[in-house]
């Protein structure tokens, strides 16, 4: 029986564009990790793993006119917003590289030997050293910085795990082109190809995470697809790392005061947000509690506004238009919903924004309206109108795990419902934001981008420096003599690593 053929689809009209590949089979799937495995102490050398970072982002960006063309003739993303991503992928490369040349995520921690101690202390020398191959699930709407050049993969390199890229089915020419630049920085900065391969199909995902080889994967997608692989991972005789993005509803919070202040300006910019690249960020503001009166009313004119002149978009393949067409539909025919502006088809390949309104009341217990508590993928929100704090508190107390959370407060004078409001969104979201948007994640060293679940399946961050502590484990060296001792721990620090020596930064 032959593969299955892995075609590269225009999502402007639903046609095969072309065969890029097959889907590999599970003894593909294994030659391919066996091979990752075997590479995996030519990454040892820091300098050589900085060096294809490095390399990786320049020809990156050298290929960058026939990858974004690939990317919008499968994503239907355009070329600016595939620009800026392609922008975004080299610099978390060149990040990657910054941290492995500084050496403070090994966290070196020395601790002399001291017997004046009770009990008395020997001498120990923490570090932290790579997992092994990692397996990276590609994600559908950025086909590159959260693809097979993005920041899981980049991190994950940079932490000295090769790493196998799981193709996401959406973008796979694109994916094709991606890694064949990273296989070319390897070997132009002396490291081996295999360190960084890429298979395509679902069956090869699920052998993926099943194979004794692979130490932990990286994925983002659906809750439904993301915890089929968490459980597999869970199942394993060997249970391995899962970190997994997998959904966020985002909610907002607008205070009286804030409405009374801004309406207008918080309905244009929540307009923006929730429509931008078609509402397919994971990131996009799902669930705005607003005040009922007028406040709200000028809240939801403004937002009418501006959704209204949105105009219709692509969706990334039609598979994900169908989706957010029936969930659309299911919404709105339930009771005491209204649409203001009617989401739903835009054409035959493309979708309207839209947005819902409901009394927050109705999301405080259980029942039929439970469906707008979840993410709906697509240019959509809900508005939930509140009428006292105490509903509020009501719906917050039942929202799931999210990437963000917005609370949108008075700027001028006093909020008293500020503080309270920031305390109890805190719990809910990794990422707390005033007064702004969710929808743009900057790549910087103090950004957190997970959640509690369902929004990831780990406490930690697949975006900033802090990505690449999910690819490494900590060991302690006892009373181990010098010459004997890994290069970064002796004595001398003759690589000027930053250390924490007996308590103290050295």
């Amino acid at each position: 029986m032959s593969a299955a053929p892995v075609w590269s689809v225009d999502p402007r009209s639903g046609n095969p564009r072309e065969q890029v590949a097959v889907e590999a089979t599970a003894e593909e799937v294994d030659r391919v990790v066996r091979a990752a495995h075997s590479v995996r102490d030519a990454l040892a050398d820091r300098t050589a793993r900085a060096a294809f970072l490095r390399a990786a982002a320049e020809l990156l960006e050298k290929s960058g006119p026939h990858i974004i063309e690939a990317a919008d003739a499968e994503t239907a993303l355009g070329p600016a917003r595939l620009t800026g991503e392609l922008a975004r992928t080299a610099a978390q490369l060149r990040a990657f590289a910054e941290v492995v040349d500084e050496g403070a995520y090994l966290d070196i921690r020395i601790d002399h030997e001291d017997g004046s101690r009770t009990p008395p202390w020997p001498d120990l020398r923490r570090w932290k050293i790579p997992l092994g191959v990692v397996a990276v699930y590609a994600a559908s709407n950025f086909p590159l910085a959260f693809s097979v050049p993005g920041g899981d993969t980049a991190s994950a390199l940079a932490a000295g795990c090769p790493v196998v890229v799981k193709a996401h089915p959406g973008h796979p020419a694109t994916s094709e082109l991606c890694v064949s630049v990273l296989r070319r920085a390897a070997a132009r900065t002396g490291l081996p190809e295999d360190i960084v391969t890429l298979v395509h199909g679902f069956d090869a995902g699920v052998e993926l995470v099943r194979h004794p080889l692979v130490s932990a994967a990286g994925f983002t997608g659906s809750v439904r697809g993301g915890r089929a692989l968490f459980d597999a991972a869970a199942a394993r005789p060997a249970p391995i790392p899962f970190h997994g993005e997998l959904g966020s509803l985002n909610p907002v919070v607008v205070t009286e005061a804030a409405a009374a202040e801004r309406a207008p300006e918080i309905g244009a910019g929540l307009g923006a947000s929730m429509t931008l690249g078609v509402g397919q960020f994971c990131t996009k503001p799902g669930l705005v509690l607003a005040p009922t009166g007028d406040t709200g009313d000028r809240l939801v004119k403004a937002l009418t506004e501006t959704v209204s002149s949105a105009g219709s978009g692509v969706m990334l393949d039609h598979r994900m238009r169908d989706a957010f067409l029936a969930g659309v539909r299911e919404w709105a025919a339930l009771p005491d919903v209204e649409t203001p502006v009617t989401p739903g088809a835009g054409g035959e390949h493309t979708v309207s924004a839209g947005f819902l309104t409901v009394p927050a009341a109705a999301l405080t217990t259980e029942g039929p309206h439970d469906a707008l508590l979840e993410e709906c993928f697509g240019p959509v929100t809900v508005i939930a109108r509140y009428g006292s704090e105490d509903e509020v508190a009501a719906v917050l107390a039942r929202l799931p795990g999210n990437l963000t959370a917005t609370l949108q407060t008075a700027t001028e004078g006093d909020d008293p419902e500020a503080a309270g409001l920031l305390a109890a969104l805190t719990p809910l979201a990794g990422r707390i934001l005033v007064n702004g948007w969710p929808t743009g994640v900057a790549v910087a060293p103090a950004q957190h981008h997970g959640g509690p679940y369902p929004a990831t399946t780990s406490p930690s961050t697949s975006v900033g420096a802090t990505a690449i502590e999910r690819w490494l484990r900590p060991v302690t060296y006892q009373n181990t003599p010098d010459p004997l001792l890994p290069p970064e721990l002796r004595e001398t620090n003759a690589l000027g690593l930053p250390r924490r020596v007996d308590g103290r930064r050295a």
